[in-house]
């Protein structure tokens, strides 16, 4: 599943500027944390992504090599891509101050 939100910022003497931030977020199937950690994902992208976004989440039971190739050991785990630096983060994303932090995002 892939959703793609972006925000346009113009600045003043040039065109508009997209910043988006892209993630991967590694759950298992229906699992009560992998269940959590998407609605508490969605829920914080939603007030503060503001669209700007682009989330890609994989089922490491559907693509195991996938999640091993990326370093994924425990699920679910949410990986920031860019804006740089990467970040990744570990659980069900209930502690919405550490997920912005690892996001960027000054709260």
């Amino acid at each position: 599943m892939r959703k793609t939100r972006r925000k346009t910022k113009r600045s003043a003497s040039g065109p508009a500027v997209t910043t988006v931030v892209v993630m991967r977020l590694y759950i298992v199937n229906n699992a009560p944390n992998s269940v959590r950690a998407v609605a508490n994902l969605a829920a914080i992208c939603k007030e503060h992504l503001e669209g700007n976004f682009k989330l890609e989440i994989i089922d490491v039971l559907e693509y195991p090599l996938r999640a091993l190739a990326d370093g994924i050991l425990v699920t679910p785990s949410l990986t920031k891509v860019s804006p740089s630096p990467a970040a990744k983060i570990v659980g069900n994303l209930s502690d919405k101050s550490n997920v912005l932090h690892a996001l960027g995002i000054k709260a």
